[in-house]
């Protein structure tokens, strides 16, 4: 048996061990990655759940506390947390792991970060290949915490089967925060922190929009510090989605694309095009269309 049918099997068995070596070869393009990727048998049974939000609505509690939730069910989940990356060091602070820490030593949960790569909308080629390796592992479900730049964060939708979106009662106007995509992508929206004042109003008026846009997407109020509203919310990830999913060809498509670009482009030497860049642009006529004709052609 060669490495890529050990690993393919012992991700379908369910160890941790064989899933973070698969995630590792797809995440870096490390041969077998490829063949591996295309070897899948993705269990589309399993649920994708984003989580997506602006910063600081709570997102990271939200997960832990979702997870406990069902952890005591005894189910088996899994979270892939994405992390802004520098565009000058290329780093990432992971810091969901931090936060996840109670989680580490359970045995039924897999948790993994990983950094944006520059995706403008949360989510790189990378991300959605992961979570297919995490489709076709023994898992009841599988979050995808998104990084959280606010409303140009729709791509989540092309990813999982229920969007959550996480907003707080201090996140303004209601109109600004179902705009510009959001509500589209929304199959619930929750309202994290609902403890602190005004929340109760705010959670009341995005209701009352959501309504009014003849739509049945659920309005839930939590403090995921506390633990208070998981239960119901949980109840509600766990139900089948019923209605036909219109957009899931143009959603998949836009993943295809996406994946193709990723690929086609696989062979442009970012240090060398910075380098170009850094010289080209001392010139009083630098121009970046210009610039990039050398490239593209």
């Amino acid at each position: 048996m060669d490495t890529c049918e050990s690993l393919l099997k012992g991700i379908e068995q369910g160890s941790f061990i064989s899933l973070a070596r698969g995630l590792t070869l797809v995440e870096n393009d490390i041969d077998p990655s490829a063949r591996l990727l295309r070897s899948l048998s993705v269990r589309k049974e399993v649920p994708v759940v984003g989580i997506t939000g602006p910063p600081g609505a709570g997102k990271s509690t939200l997960v832990n506390a979702i997870t406990e939730h069902f952890s005591a069910q005894n189910k088996r989940i899994a979270i892939l947390a994405v992390d802004p990356t520098s565009p000058f060091n290329f780093g990432s602070l992971l810091g969901d792991r931090i936060r996840m820490s109670q989680h580490f030593n359970n045995p039924n949960v897999y948790i993994r970060s990983i950094a944006t790569r520059g995706a403008l909308g949360g989510i790189s080629v990378k991300t959605i290949e992961m979570v297919d390796v995490m489709r076709a592992a023994d898992f009841d479900l599988i979050f995808v915490e998104t990084v959280g730049v606010g409303q140009s964060e729709i791509e989540i939708a092309g990813l999982a089967d229920k969007t959550v979106v996480v907003l707080v009662p201090e996140s303004g106007d209601e109109i600004q925060n179902i705009k510009s995509g959001l509500m589209e992508i929304a199959q619930g929206f929750v309202v994290n922190k609902a403890d602190r004042e005004g929340a109760d109003a705010f959670a009341n008026n995005l209701k009352k929009l959501v309504y009014q846009q003849h739509s049945k997407t659920p309005v839930f109020k939590t403090v995921a510090d506390k633990k208070q509203g998981i239960g119901e919310l949980c109840d509600w990830l766990i139900e089948p989605v019923l209605t036909a999913n219109e957009r899931k060809a143009f959603l998949l498509a836009e993943k295809a694309l996406k994946i193709i670009q990723h690929y086609r482009m696989s062979g442009i030497d970012k240090q060398k095009l910075i380098a170009d860049v850094r010289e080209a642009a001392k010139k009083k006529d630098f121009n970046i269309y210009k610039f990039t004709d050398s490239w593209i052609s």
